[in-house]
Parts: structure tokens; sequence; C-alpha cells
């Protein structure tokens, strides 16, 4: 029985960081699009760019990067974040774009 377990035991280990590492990086993702969505709503609604940052870099966390832009009468908030642990290592990032049209008179 030890000498299976011995053998078992690094690949069931190896698959759960794995299975963490996914699970991880797709909250990410869902964190990263959810700030860009609240991010381009805060826009429609007429905030102003400080309040549309502030919205979206609460919902992303520490250490995300968001961008507010203007194109053809649309405000784009893009945000980024680096996904943690091994992917981390690899230069991913988690990122996520949305648009609203600028509210009249802004």
């Amino acid at each position: 029985m030890t000498a299976e377990l011995a053998l078992v035991l690094p690949g069931v280990v190896l698959l759960l960081v794995a299975l963490l590492t996914a699970a991880g990086a797709a909250l990410t993702q869902v964190r990263v699009a959810d700030a860009a969505r609240a991010g381009a709503r805060a826009a429609a609604l007429g905030e102003s760019h400080g309040e549309i940052l502030g919205v979206a870099r609460e919902l992303a966390g520490d250490g995300a990067a968001v961008r507010v832009s203007e194109t053809d009468g649309y405000v784009v908030v893009e945000v980024s974040h680096d996904l943690a642990g091994p992917l981390r290592a690899a230069g991913l990032a988690a990122r996520s774009s949305a648009r609203a049209l600028s509210e009249p008179g802004e």
C-alpha cells in the first residue's frame, strides 16, 4: 500500500494544483469582466472618468490596470489583471473590455 501511495500521490498533488490554478484564473477573468462592465455602466450613467476608474478598480481588485478612453462617441473601459501562481511566471493576464455610449452633454 505504501509503494502505491508513493507513486500516485505526486500525480494527485499535481492534478490538484492544476485544478486550483485553473479555478483561480477563471475567477480572476470573471472579476475583470465584471469590473469592465460596471465601469461601462457608470459611463452610461454619465459618471466622471475618476468615478468610472474607481468603480472598475474596486471590483477588479488590487493590482488591476484600468484604462478609460473615448472612441466614436463610446466610452471604452479596459481592465487587466495578472494571474496568480504559476500563470504569473508565464506572463499571463486576464483582460476584458466593455463600452457604452457617452451620456449626451458630457
